[in-house]
C-alpha cells in the first residue's frame, strides 16, 4: 500500500497573500517517516509556479486543478497538463463535479484528461461522485461504479492515479455521508478496481472528499479503504488543514 494522501483543493480562491498560508503549512511539517502521509495542495493555476517555489524542499507537493486534454493548440483560456508540469507541479485534479456540472464535462472528456496528465508525467486525481437524487435511489453504487469505469482509462495504477470519491451533495454543504455509506462506497470502489486491474489495484489510493473538517476527519479515516482526503475549504488555512493531516497520520 502506498502512503496515505492529504490533498487540498483551493478552487478559485487565493492570491499572492495566500502563499503565506502555504509557507506556514510547509514549515509545520516535521521529520517525515516512510509512513507519513503525503501532502498536496492544488492552488489556482496563477499561483502554481509561486507555490512550487514556496514549498521547495518541504514535504508539501503542488498540483493543478484541471487540464485540457490536448497538449497545445487553439484553446483560449485553457491550460495543458504539460504547462502544469512545467511549473514543477506533480499532479492535477480531473473530473471534479464542479467541472462536470459547470463545464459539461462527460466521462469521455475526463478520461482523456487523465491520459493527458499521464503523458505529462503528472499524477491524475480522478474525482467521481453521485448527486443527491442518485444517492436516494436504489442503484447508487452502480452509478458510482459506472462513472469510475467510464472515467478511468486502461492502464490506471497506483503510480499514475488517485481516485477521489466526492458525493456532490456533500461538497461545501457541511453535510457528510454516514460512516456506513462511506465504508460501503469505498469498499465497492476497491472491489471494482481489483476486479478490473487485479491485485495491483490495492495500491491505488482512494480519497474521500466532501465537507471534510478537523472535527470529522479522524472518524472518516477509520474506514479501511479510505486512504486520505481531498479537502476543499478546510485546506485554505494551515491551521485548519494541519489537524486533518495529523488525523490521517494517526489513522
Amino acid at each position: 500500500m502506498r502512503r496515505k494522501l492529504a490533498a487540498g483543493n483551493w478552487k478559485m480562491n487565493g492570491d499572492a497573500a495566500m502563499l503565506g498560508e502555504l509557507a506556514d503549512l510547509a514549515g509545520a511539517q516535521g521529520a517525515q517517516g516512510d509512513d507519513a502521509p503525503e501532502i498536496l495542495i492544488c492552488p489556482p493555476h496563477t499561483l502554481l509556479a509561486h507555490a512550487v517555489a514556496v514549498t521547495d524542499g518541504s514535504p508539501v507537493g503542488i498540483g493543478g486543478q484541471d487540464c485540457h486534454p490536448a497538449e497545445k493548440g487553439a484553446h483560449t483560456g485553457d491550460v495543458s497538463a504539460q504547462m502544469i508540469a512545467a511549473t514543477g507541479a506533480g499532479a492535477v485534479i480531473v473530473g471534479h463535479s464542479e467541472r462536470r456540472a459547470d463545464h459539461h464535462e462527460d466521462n469521455d472528456t475526463v478520461r482523456a484528461k487523465v491520459e493527458a496528465a499521464w503523458a505529462a508525467g503528472l499524477t491524475a486525481i480522478l474525482c467521481i461522485g453521485e448527486s443527491e437524487e442518485e444517492r436516494m435511489g436504489d442503484d447508487t453504487l452502480q452509478i458510482i461504479a459506472d462513472q469510475l469505469h467510464a472515467s478511468a482509462p486502461d492502464g490506471t495504477t497506483g503510480d499514475n492515479t488517485v481516485i477521489a470519491y466526492e458525493p456532490i451533495w456533500a461538497i461545501g454543504t457541511g453535510r457528510v455521508p454516514t460512516m456506513e455509506q462511506i465504508v460501503e462506497t469505498h469498499d465497492m470502489l476497491r472491489d471494482e478496481l481489483v476486479g478490473r486491474f487485479g491485485m495491483d489495484a490495492m495500491t491505488i489510493r482512494l480519497l474521500y472528499g466532501g465537507s471534510v473538517k478537523p472535527a470529522n476527519a479522524a472518524e472518516i479515516f477509520t474506514a479501511d479503504n479510505v486512504d486520505g482526503a481531498l479537502v476543499g475549504g478546510a485546506s485554505l488555512k494551515a491551521a485548519d488543514f494541519q489537524p486533518i493531516i495529523n488525523a490521517l497520520a494517526a489513522s
